[in-house]
């Protein structure tokens, strides 16, 4: 596949984008042709060439002056741990990562993507701007914040909190809610109608959750809505109803 992406990029000065059902495969591969030729394993079990084999495999997905290869890649990760070599190999190779998270998918929340692990190059106030750059480290802020605290919780609950931290815990659900987002191509199992949201909508209402402007409004006003005014809206309905 991708020395036909190469192909249509030199041959034909194309633009190719390029998608990896499974890259993790490819590690496989690699792995049982390294135990047929009788090299000792790595960590993990992995063969000895592995970074070389991913490195001469992904340098190959780049820009010429002619044209360009794009990749989106799928990338499976063992027991859910990604520092396992195959996935840490693959990761440091990549521009961006989205990490899709089984602990945010269990709390209902779509699309389960974990802010935290996830990555981009282009997060760069150069790039994006400052305010988009302040506002999304804030946000992580909080939520990594948050995650510190979930032990204590667990243990010793939300009365052994400081007002600060409980302040940071309420401000980091509504985030996590925050960060759902309803598809069109998910109504079925959603129930909830797509929409779509303007960046600078998006950045403008994540700055006002984060500066306390929405302290007030509860967690389930965030869940499943566009931009700061549909939450809002549903926090009327929610309140409309409890009445």
């Amino acid at each position: 596949g991708l020395t036909i992406a190469e192909q249509f990029r030199d041959d034909t000065g194309a633009d190719v984008l390029f998608f990896i059902g499974n890259i993790f495969r490819f590690t496989q591969a690699g792995s049982e042709v390294s135990a047929l030729l009788g090299r000792i394993p790595s960590a993990v079990g992995y063969q000895p060439t592995l970074a070389t084999d991913m490195g001469t495999m992904q340098e190959r997905i780049t820009s010429t002056k002619r044209g360009s290869i794009t990749s989106i890649q799928a990338v499976y990760v063992p027991a859910d741990d990604l520092t396992d070599p195959a996935p840490a190999t693959t990761f440091a190779h990549l521009d961006a990562t989205t990490v899709l998270s089984r602990a945010i998918s269990e709390l209902g929340i779509y699309p389960a993507v974990d802010p935290l692990d996830s990555s981009s190059r282009l997060m760069d106030p150069t790039i994006v701007g400052q305010e988009h750059y302040d506002v999304a480290r804030e946000v992580q802020s909080i939520l990594q914040r948050y995650k510190s605290l979930q032990d204590i919780i667990a243990i010793l609950g939300m009365d052994e909190l400081s007002e600060e931290d409980k302040l940071t815990v309420a401000r980091a659900r509504k985030i996590q809610r925050f960060l759902s987002q309803p598809f069109d191509v998910a109504k079925v199992f959603t129930g909830f109608d797509g929409i779509q949201v303007p960046l600078e909508d998006t950045i403008a209402s994540f700055k006002a959750v984060v500066a306390g402007e929405y302290d007030h409004l509860p967690e389930a006003a965030f869940y499943m809505v566009g931009g700061i005014a549909e939450a809002v809206a549903k926090a009327e309905r929610l309140a409309a109803e409890a009445a």
